[in-house]
């Protein structure tokens, strides 16, 4: 089943009631000139079980405890925005699968040796499907030398193709912007990137949640401050389909350097994207899913490979 993604950008008062969301918008109820039946509509509910992300961007927002303990029972990923309206803090539950303790035992037994089997896969995929999306958006340059350097990558990437791929992507990605250098802190279109990769990230911890894996401890990313290393991990080859819908999302209207709220409903779509994924179509969420699940099965000697998204 797909989730919901819900977007709060204006002031909003969210409460719980039978298992419902309960979303009250007050500049709307106490609006002098509006008409009573338009103010009797700004309350919505939503079912809970219905939701899979939410995006609170607005310092106005109240939120029960009530609210966030059942998102957190129903694996809903929380995030929050800074006064710059970016995502900027991620909040899960602890635990959301029956074989949670079993599954963590796996995952923090994995030998040295499967990690770098598993990262060698990621980053074959991640090239590929980069290669994928320049030769989409650049004719002008071949990526056959992305496709080669995918095949050549070797356990655990001791030749550091991904970065070397990651200079040629960017330097020829954005054909009307030969000079983009891709930085958190950098200009358009970084902001575009920095706001799809954290939904990206979203979803990609709330299922390694459901499939009883630990965000934290990855298969390659190791940093002390990191809470989501695994999720960093796992959604690299992912990142080039965010990299797809930032394109797209340039090419249907200027981008400010801040973020308004038409260029958010459509990076707010990613996780509903149509992925291919062992060989049939699936919407990106479903797919990450299918991609957590398999790793959980690598860990525990059932598989040997993780079921990743191709670019087509």
């Amino acid at each position: 089943m797909i989730k919901k993604t819900l977007y709060f950008g204006n002031p909003a008062y969210l409460s719980l009631t039978n298992k419902q969301l309960v979303i009250k918008l007050p500049e709307v109820e106490t609006a002098d000139d509006l008409p009573d039946i338009i103010k009797s509509q700004s309350v919505r509910t939503i079912p809970i079980e219905d939701i899979g992300i939410v995006v609170l961007d607005h310092p106005r927002i109240t939120i029960t405890e009530g609210v966030i303990a059942a998102l957190l029972a129903n694996s809903t990923a929380l995030i929050t925005c800074n006064e710059k309206r970016m995502p900027t803090g991620l909040l899960m539950p602890l635990h959301g699968n029956t074989l949670y303790n079993e599954r963590f035992r796996n995952q923090l037994d994995a030998s040295l040796p499967l990690k770098k089997q598993l990262w060698q896969q990621t980053i074959k995929y991640k090239i590929e499907n980069q290669a994928a999306v320049l030769r989409k958006n650049n004719s002008n340059v071949s990526a056959n030398n992305m496709l080669v350097w995918a095949r050549d990558v070797k356990s655990g990437d001791p030749d550091n193709y991904e970065a070397r791929a990651a200079a040629f992507y960017w330097k020829n990605l954005f054909q009307d912007n030969p000079d983009f250098i891709r930085a958190q802190e950098g200009g358009v279109p970084n902001n575009l990137l920095n706001y799809g990769y954290a939904i990206l990230r979203a979803t990609v911890a709330r299922a390694l949640v459901m499939s009883g894996l630990l965000p934290v401890s990855g298969i390659h990313h190791h940093n002390r401050y990191n809470p989501y290393c695994l999720a960093d991990d796992i959604m690299e080859p992912y990142r080039p389909f965010v990299d797809q819908v930032v394109i797209d999302t340039m090419k249907k209207m200027p981008i400010p350097e801040e973020l308004t709220t038409d260029i958010k409903r459509e990076l707010l779509s990613i996780p509903v994207v149509d992925v291919w994924i062992n060989g049939k179509r699936s919407p990106l969420m479903i797919a990450v899913s299918q991609t957590t699940a398999s790793l959980a099965k690598c860990f525990n000697g059932e598989l040997r490979k993780i079921a990743y998204p191709v670019v087509v």
